[in-house]
């Protein structure tokens, strides 16, 4: 799996991993404040059939208000996003790595806030 986040295969359903990763984020102190349905809108805009695809924006509003003290432009790197996507017959539950994100934004005062929030992720993406 890619470097820049934290991936586990699961053994629920596509609806079931979805509605536990809403939950387990919800139990580490995040909302999900974007929702993106990628194989709803990639039938609706370009009439393409694609697996389960969707992309949950989560949001530690703590965390997210401590960022934006301390980098003000931060908002282009939140929210937190968190995918669950079907591919060769499995379940995948992907969250970003949010170290990975602070690395290209080079504020020190960044770092130690983005290992907190990536460990919550973390231990979300191995609750499921």
């Amino acid at each position: 799996m890619a470097e820049y986040s934290n991936t586990k295969a699961t053994v629920l359903s596509y609806s079931e991993a979805v509605e536990k990763t809403r939950q387990v984020l919800k139990n580490e102190g995040f909302g999900i404040i974007t929702e993106i349905d990628i194989k709803a809108k990639l039938k609706e805009k370009l009439n393409i059939d694609f697996p389960n695809y969707i992309i949950l924006g989560a949001c530690h509003p703590m965390s997210a208000y401590e960022a934006l003290q301390k980098e003000t432009e931060i908002g282009l790197m939140l929210p937190c996003n968190v995918i669950v996507y079907e591919k060769e017959g499995k379940v995948f539950v992907s969250a970003i790595k949010p170290t990975e994100v602070m690395k290209r934004i080079n504020n020190p005062k960044l770092t130690e806030l983005a290992e907190r929030v990536e460990q919550k992720l973390k231990k979300a993406i191995t609750a499921i």
